[in-house]
């Protein structure tokens, strides 16, 4: 790849990195901030016009923003497991969704996560928000190396009744260090809040770990009258959807500012992303999000599903206003983490790899160059621009009829079709052919067993 056009660094002379242990006498704060369900450019900073996002833009401002960041899967359970393990999530052992009934496992506890990692370095570690990689005591927060959790552990919740939303029967879903609590009619985002500003202030004496995962955008679209009222001229569903987005905003700022009131923010490295694209189910009112120039959203291996916003911010401790350009993926969080935080133990079978050269030099030595997903019947593989989906889908409206029985192999490049609106796999059998074999070599291998 050319680095020229991989990578823009926007500021000049850049602070150069020290490590945490020379600048601060301390290892860093690790905090990753999990949106759920937001568009590929659905950040005013990553292209959108028509929505809020200050607070979002303010870590761009300060770190580095991806522009081809992707993540494990297009749906929710499989995509946190590829973060919190830094695998494939056939490798972390959840390819599909874990379930939102009580007592049911999900990513098994052998997988050692980045709390793990973490705590076993000195760390606190606290998840707070939604949690959906499994609901049985030992696959809950606190069997997967938490030693503290606040939140929900199925898919979503109603934001002020705290029950499941899908289907009944309804189920209450709220805990606290694996015990149920009730705090009906306490809007959930401010319960989420409240929740991360004391587990920051009740261990800011040490290192720790906050994974903050929100349980918005996506459904049950409930933000506050406030921002309904901002945006009461927009067309529906995108109204109700940029007031979601907004009040997230607005409650992320609400943590950062925290953290800058305690003295605390420049020792801490703060990850902003989304775990997949914009979802076009009925209960969004059928859309709302925005993935701008990509096709698909939520539940395809088109980019609109799987390339998300994405931020890496230290402040005053890596570059700043960097746009990087340069292929990445969810499961090198973890090692990345490692690597900044001077942690030399990572687990074994980890796939992803460190980024923090990319970061601090906008060196691509790590070489991320093929990278492989798996969601049912769909497959992809991208290797360099090119893309291969096997049995793509679409969700999009006016878009999922384009598909047709020919289009079993989606062929594009991305750098000539970013949009993929053009099959030309007849027009490059071999480069077909090659990227087949790609995908069979990845499926078929011992370790994996993708049925």
């Amino acid at each position: 790849m050319n680095l020229s056009r991989i990578i823009n660094i926007v500021a000049v002379l850049p602070v150069l990195y020290q490590p945490a242990n020379a600048a601060s006498k301390r290892a860093p704060n690790v905090i990753i901030i999990l949106t759920d369900d937001q568009g590929s450019i659905d950040v005013n900073c990553f292209g959108a016009k028509d929505l809020k996002t200050p607070n979002m833009d303010k870590l761009a401002a300060e770190g580095v923003r991806f522009t081809q960041f992707y993540v494990g899967s297009a749906i929710c359970s499989p995509s946190r497991a590829c973060i919190l393990t830094g695998k494939t999530p056939q490798k972390a052992g959840l390819p599909g969704m874990a379930s939102s009934m009580k007592g049911e496992s999900g990513m098994p506890t052998e997988q050692v996560t980045i709390a793990e990692v973490l705590k076993g370095a000195g760390y606190k570690t606290g998840h707070v928000g939604k949690w959906h990689v499994g609901y049985s005591p030992e696959t809950m927060p606190l069997g997967q190396g938490f030693d503290y959790s606040f939140g929900h552990m199925g898919g979503c919740i109603d934001n002020y009744s705290h029950f499941f939303y899908w289907s009944g029967p309804n189920r209450h879903d709220l805990w606290e260090n694996g015990i149920e609590i009730f705090k009906d009619g306490t809007y959930f985002p401010d319960l989420m809040v409240e929740k991360a500003t004391s587990f920051i202030k009740d261990n800011a004496a040490k290192p720790f770990f906050l994974y903050l995962a929100f349980n918005s955008p996506h459904y049950p679209v409930q933000p506050p009258e406030k921002w309904r009222n901002f945006y009461k001229d927009l067309s529906s569903p995108r109204r109700e959807y940029a007031a979601i987005v907004s009040s997230t905003d607005e409650h992320i700022g609400k943590v950062i500012d925290f953290l800058e009131k305690k003295g605390l923010r420049e020792n801490t490295i703060i990850i902003f992303l989304s775990d997949q694209g914009h979802s076009y189910e009925e209960r969004t009112g059928g859309g709302g999000g925005n993935s701008g120039p990509y096709r698909g959203g939520k539940f395809s291996l088109f980019d609109g599903g799987i390339r998300i916003p994405a931020i890496i911010s230290w402040k005053g401790q890596i570059p700043k206003g960097v746009v990087c350009d340069m292929l990445c993926l969810s499961m090198d969080i973890l090692p990345t983490i490692a690597d900044l935080c001077g942690v030399n133990k990572i687990p074994e079978g980890v796939e992803g790899k460190s980024i923090k050269s990319i970061i601090l030099e906008g060196r691509n030595i790590h070489a991320n160059d093929t990278l492989h997903w798996q969601l049912g019947k769909q497959w992809a593989v991208r290797n360099g621009d090119w893309k291969l989906i096997g049995n793509p889908v679409d969700p999009s409206e006016g878009s999922k009829n384009l598909i047709f029985p020919q289009d079993n192999l989606f062929l594009v490049n991305l750098k000539d079709d970013v949009s993929e609106s053009k099959n030309v796999a007849v027009q490059f059998p071999e480069k077909l052919n090659e990227m087949v074999a790609m995908y069979k070599r990845w499926k078929y291998t011992k370790e994996l067993l993708i049925p």
